[in-house]
Parts: C-alpha cells; structure tokens; sequence
C-alpha cells in the first residue's frame, strides 16, 4: 500500500506521528509545532531530535501561509481547548472573525484555502470540549462541527480513556475523524444508519468496541450559520446536549452515551515501573511526608482569601500512594519537579515513597523510553511534555483501523 500522506500540527513531542507511523500506513510530509508563550521551543527542540527537521516548521501556524503547507492526504493534530466563537465584520470579505490566537481557525484556514483539502482529518482534544464554555454548553463543539459541515466534511467521535482498552493511563480524550465528501468513506458514512455507524461499522467503533447504555440516542440538527451558533447555540441550558459518543453528516447530529467493551490484557502501573536503580532526586525525604500526606488527604477547613473573604473548604482524600494494580490516574503538566503536590503521582518501593521518573511517565503514554531525553531539556520539562500528550496506542489502533478502511474502500 502506498502510505498515506499526512500533516501534523500542533505537534508537541510527536505523539501524533510515532502512533501513525507505527502503523507503517503513514507518512508525515510535513509538521509545525510552536509554544507562543515561551522562548525556548524545547517540544520543538526535542521533535526535531527523534524525527529530523526537514519539513518541520517552529512558527506560529497562524502566521505560515497555506500555499507554503504541502498536500496531504489526512491532517492531524491535538489542539487547545479555546474560546471558539466567532463575530461578523463589515471589514472583513469572509465575514468571520475568530478570536486572535485559538488555533482552532488556524485548522479551518488551511482546509479552506487548500485547492486539494486532506481528505480525512484526525483530531484530538480534552473532553471538557463537548461540554464548553460553561455559559452556553456544547457551542464550542457545534462550532467546530458546523465550520467542518461547510467545508464538507462529516464526523464521528467518541471520548476515549485510555485505561478502558488496557492501556496504563486513565486518560480521557475525545478523538474525531473527518470524511470529506469526495471520499468513498463519506458516502459509505452517508450509506449507514447512524447507530449501525456509531456502534458497528465506524472506524472508532471498529477500533474501539463499545456497547449501548440507557441513554437514548439524541438527534438535531445544525443548521444556523457560524456567528448564530455562537450568540443562540444552547443558551440558557444547563448540560451540553453533546453525549460521549456520537456523528454528524450534512448538518445533522446523532449522539448517545456508550460504554466500553473490553476483554483482555490490562496493564497497570506496576508494570511499567523502571527495574534499575533510581535517582535519589525523585525519592520524597520523610521530613516532606506530612505535607505529602496533608496535601493528599481529605480536608474540611475554614479558610480566608486575599481580599479576607472567610469561606469552607471540602475535598476528598486521594488513593496515596499510588495504587500499583491499576491504570494510574491521569498525567498533568504539573506532574514533574520535589514540591509536594495533590497531583503527582507517589509510589511505595522498598526504599520508600517516590515519585514518578520521565522514563515511567512516557511509557504511561506508551511513548519510547527517553524519547524527551535531550541535552537542555530538564526532568520536570520532560514531565511537562506528557501532560501535554496524547496515549500513543489510541493514536496507532485508530491509524490502522482508519488505513485498512480507506485500503478497503
């Protein structure tokens, strides 16, 4: 098979391209990753290292002109959860504005100034995104939506945990997959009932088995222009009427909630755990134990603000240390660095508490041990990169799936 071209944005450390590539199905002909609010592009630094810096771009991608990005056949990129809404200018020809910076109108630009758009898209993002903004539930998520329906595009997706289909993290992420309408995939799309596409004949569902919940499978439709959406969509309602689970195909949404189903091997936090000896610096000194502890357990107390406000505190107490017969919890940004922390992941050993070493925190994203590892490119930096990334293997068995499907059609 002729492998599949594809363009990677927003790159990071390549979470993207090493599940793809993985596949053998996939070549990337071209990525950009940029962090606007740094100096020291280290996630760029560190994805040059592994995959070389030919047709790699470090610059913002709302300053590279189109024409400048090559063809491909799929685009692929996890990006931030921003404020998508758009306005109307008198000034502008296209008629739509979207706030400075939220790189979601960065992905729409390329697919609509490309003479040959990428016939399939591959996205990934936090699955509060089915739920924002808080004012106006799910707007976010139809504006994505409604902005593909215009260029063409029908879309499936599904929030994934990781943990759910033995993989090491409980990470969730929602993943959607694009089909442009010139595809054989769009019309075999078009073809299916919605529910025989969502619970059978899908490339998430055939990925990723899943069965039926309680929960109805809701329709509606989307049909109000892009500045609409974003002043009328759900306001004045409490939830998102986005389930975990769904499609949407010219201007229609079928969604539910679904379950996972799974039989098979789990790997658990033991299991990824380095065998060699580990560095003293990643050990918790037993003077540090009773803020770990505190930092960790449940908590009622009155409390005061800055500006003297005096209010109650609750929160529950969390499984420390770390439960080593499970998926481990979810990596955060915050995860690297001595300072005790809520968040961190803390393990028990022989020779006491510790935490988490960045080798231990690639292979819970199923990464390459010391794939981050680079000279400049500090431990908690490293520890930075994996909560900012996706779990490789969804990535692969979505690719593959997604390869075969497009093979068969």
């Amino acid at each position: 098979m002729k492998k599949l071209k594809v363009i990677e944005l927003f790159a990071g450390v390549g979470g993207f391209r090493l599940g793809l590539e993985d596949t053998d199905n996939f070549e990337v002909v071209w990525s950009n990753q940029f962090e606007p609010s740094t100096k020291m592009q280290h996630a760029s630094k560190v994805y040059e290292a592994r995959f070389g810096s030919n047709n790699h771009r470090n610059q913002d991608i709302s300053e590279v002109p189109t024409k400048e990005i090559p063809d491909a056949d799929i685009l692929v990129g996890g990006f931030p959860c921003q404020d998508y809404s758009v306005a109307t200018t008198l000034h502008n020809s296209k008629g739509l504005i979207g706030k400075k910076g939220v790189l979601w109108w960065s992905i729409h630009r390329i697919l609509s100034e490309k003479k040959h758009p990428p016939k399939y898209l591959f996205l990934e993002n936090v699955d509060r995104l089915l739920k924002s903004p808080s004012t106006q539930r799910g707007r976010d998520f139809a504006i994505m939506l409604k902005s593909l329906d215009d260029l063409g595009y029908a879309v499936e997706w599904r929030v994934i945990n990781a943990a759910d289909y033995g993989m090491p993290q409980r990470r969730r992420r929602i993943f959607f997959l694009g089909y442009h309408k010139s595809t054989p995939l769009y019309k075999q799309f078009k073809k299916a009932e919605a529910a025989e596409w969502i619970f059978e004949k899908g490339t998430i569902a055939t990925a990723f088995p899943i069965t039926s919940t309680s929960s109805k499978m809701q329709s509606f439709d989307i049909k109000d222009n892009l500045v609409a959406l974003s002043e009328n969509f759900n306001l004045g309602e409490k939830l998102s009427p986005f389930q975990n689970t769904g499609v949407f195909i010219k201007g229609k949404v079928h969604t539910t909630k679904t379950t996972a189903s799974y039989i098979g091997k789990r790997t658990v936090l033991g299991d990824i755990l380095q065998k060699e000896s580990i560095l003293n610096e990643f050990y918790i000194p037993e003077e540090d134990h009773d803020k770990w502890h505190y930092l960790k357990g449940a908590k009622k107390e009155t409390r005061t603000s800055k500006s003297g406000f005096i209010y109650h505190y609750n929160e529950g107490s969390m499984v420390f240390p770390d439960a080593l017969d499970n998926a481990s919890r979810t990596i955060i940004t915050g995860e690297g660095g001595k300072s005790p922390s809520r968040f961190k992941h803390v393990i028990n050993t022989k020779n006491g508490l510790r935490r988490l070493t960045p080798v231990e925190l690639e292979r819970l994203n199923m990464f390459p041990d010391n794939h981050t590892l680079l000279e400049g490119i500090s431990n908690t930096k490293r520890a930075f990169f994996m909560g900012n990334a996706l779990v490789v293997g969804v990535v692969k068995k979505i690719g593959k799936v997604l390869s075969e499907k497009i093979m068969e059609a």
